[in-house]
């Protein structure tokens, strides 16, 4: 009688808890094989080969001197000119001319972008001649501007001015036909003052269309600088090209030409840099 009142046996107990993970088991993503450069590394790899190949050509006789001189004897040659202090003196009245040419012509493609993207009346009076402008190319009236300006500062200038002009000014009136309607409504439903409308509103909304003008504006005006200076130049980088020219000083133009490659892909990053952290809430 007691055993058939005994309680039936309990069921084994069952092991909840998890199964122990093997050491030798890892993540997914430890067996990706990871590249051994990072990316910054990766972008220098092919400009160092095309360096190192072109040193080699020149050691071996294949590329004689007078046609390319050696990336060594470039070298040389730009560390004399920066001991003698040639190079110095001519990198800053070069800056000099672009940076000038990049206010007046970034200033008035911004006005001109402003009131022919704001009004339709303007654009229909405004837009037509400077498009027709625009079709010249601005480095065939380099004989007008010596004409009409002389052979001084002031024509290289407003060459620059002019080919960063017409970057701005697409990339301004662009943009601002782009903006949402509603948020003029709104500023309108709040009203904003003119003023207002266009730093708080019109301003940030075209802000990167106005980036990548200014990138191509600032390409536009190293061309043409190098071009510019070239012609009735007595001083600057274009200057010292052309005196190298005179004397067959083929390694000091590779030098002026590098500088003018090197000037070039800075600004260009330093305006990368600035829509990276200017636009970042975009993204």
């Amino acid at each position: 009688m007691t055993s058939l009142l005994a309680a039936p046996p309990a069921a084994p107990a069952t092991d909840t808890s998890p199964a122990p993970v093997s050491s030798s088991a890892s993540p997914p993503d430890r067996g990706r094989r990871r590249l051994p450069t990072g990316p910054g590394l990766l972008r220098w790899l092919s400009p160092v080969a095309i360096i190192i190949v072109w040193q080699l050509a020149s050691f071996f006789g294949l590329l004689p001197e007078r046609v390319l001189p050696a990336p060594q004897l470039i070298a040389e040659a730009g560390w004399e000119l920066t001991q003698g202090g040639q190079l110095g003196e001519a990198l800053l009245i070069s800056t000099g001319r672009v940076l000038q040419g990049l206010a007046l012509g970034i200033a008035a493609g911004l006005v001109a972008g402003v009131v022919v993207g704001s009004s339709r009346i303007a654009d229909y009076l405004l837009d037509p001649p400077l498009q027709m402008i625009r079709a010249l190319p601005h480095l065939g009236l380099i004989p007008l501007f010596i004409l009409w300006f002389g052979i001084g500062e002031v024509p290289k200038v407003l060459l620059i001015a002019l080919g960063v002009f017409f970057p701005i000014y697409l990339t301004i009136a662009a943009g601002i036909r782009q903006i949402d309607p509603k948020l003029l409504e709104v500023a309108r439903v709040f009203r904003f003052s003119r003023r207002q409308r266009l730093t708080d509103v019109i301003l940030p909304s075209v802000a990167p269309q106005a980036l990548v003008g200014l990138r191509q504006s600032l390409a536009i005006a190293w061309l043409t600088l190098i071009v510019a200076e070239q012609l009735n130049a007595t001083s600057g980088l274009g200057y010292l090209i052309m005196n190298a020219r005179d004397f067959l000083q083929v390694d000091v133009i590779l030098v002026g030409l590098v500088v003018y490659a090197i000037l070039g892909v800075a600004t260009d990053a330093l305006v990368r840099a600035l829509e990276r952290r200017a636009l970042r809430h975009y993204h």
